[in-house]
């Protein structure tokens, strides 16, 4: 801290009451709980894993009420003494499977799992001798050129606004110092003659925003409902979103009354103007941490790579899966 310096902290701080005029969606604990229970896809003694809902963030802050690792310490801590820590991340707006850590050991040994994949993902690596693999599922814009490939291209910040806020682009390593290497394999699952393709994504890196700029910039098909790396797209899509959502279900979506946009609410399909992000963290590979602990003293002799492994599947989040038998 130097002279000078202001510290802004939350309103919560203070121990006043939160604005009247703030609009916002209140629960009982019992709401609460019930919410959080239905989230949970798995549980053994070593993690817990959550089908995060889109629009739930995963770690509080200034004007977050209500988010993913609050929730887990209050109620997912079941008859352990230690909150569920997390171990990696997914963007407020996407969905999908998201592991957290039971113990502090546990937690450890994820982070040295996922930070393996950050750090020391290799284009020629074979899927069998990947300790971690993610598959998500993706609806973009477009149809890639090609029905399956590889990205690889590194991936730099820049900021935009003067300042204000910033975003993720393909860089040139020979111009860019803090250019970091991101690698992803894709394929087509299906296409539909409304202009809009099903992709599945599997990162082999963990950089940020990777899959939406490799989407977006890359192979030139932004993912639905990201505004911020596919504005133009959907700026030129335009009256296209309502010819898609009269396909054949016209008539059903137009009598629906929707009061409140709920975490597992449909509001964001194609059928709709304002779209949510689709991309959603289907199915995760990972070794079971709990069965390698039973038969070692601790992280030092602890061969996650020899370990038998866990397939955890989540099902897609009410917009997408609503998007999904539209366009089928």
């Amino acid at each position: 801290m130097d002279i000078g310096d202001r510290i802004l902290l939350p309103k919560s701080v203070d121990g006043k009451s939160p604005s009247t005029t703030a609009v916002s969606q209140s629960f009982s604990d019992e709401e609460e709980l019930k919410l959080v229970k239905s989230l949970e896809l798995y549980k053994d003694p070593a993690i817990i894993v959550i089908n995060k809902p889109p629009g739930m963030p995963v770690q509080g802050g200034i004007g977050i009420k209500r988010s993913l690792d609050e929730l887990a310490a209050k109620y997912l801590k079941y008859d352990y003494a230690e909150s569920p820590r997390l171990v990696h991340r997914l963007d407020r707006d996407s969905s999908g499977i998201l592991v957290m850590g039971r113990t502090q050991l546990t937690a450890t040994i994820l982070h040295s799992i996922f930070r393996e994949k950050t750090f020391g993902a290799s284009d020629d690596v074979p899927d069998s001798k990947k300790i971690l693999q993610k598959r998500y599922w993706a609806l973009v814009i477009g149809s890639p050129r090609r029905r399956e490939g590889l990205i690889s291209v590194p991936l730099g910040k820049v900021v935009i606004d003067n300042g204000k806020s910033e975003r993720i682009t393909v860089v040139d390593t020979t111009k860019t110092v803090s250019a970091q290497h991101a690698v992803t394999e894709y394929r087509v699952i299906a296409s539909s003659p409304c202009g809009y393709t099903w992709l599945e994504l599997l990162p082999l890196t963990g950089r940020k925003h990777q899959l939406r700029v490799h989407c977006a910039e890359v192979l030139g098909t932004p993912i639905v409902g990201d505004y911020k790396y596919g504005w133009q797209a959907h700026k030129r899509l335009g009256s296209r979103l309502v010819y898609a959502s009269d396909l054949r279900w016209h008539n059903k979506i137009s009598e629906v009354q929707h009061d409140t946009v709920g975490f597992d609410s449909e509001i964001g399909s194609i059928s709709d103007k304002q779209l949510r992000l689709h991309l959603h963290c289907k199915e995760m590979i990972l070794p079971n941490i709990s069965l390698a602990l039973q038969h070692r003293n601790g992280i030092s002799d602890l061969d996650t790579a020899a370990t038998e492994s866990i397939k955890l599947v989540a099902p897609l989040p009410a917009h997408m899966q609503r998007s999904w038998d539209l366009l089928n």
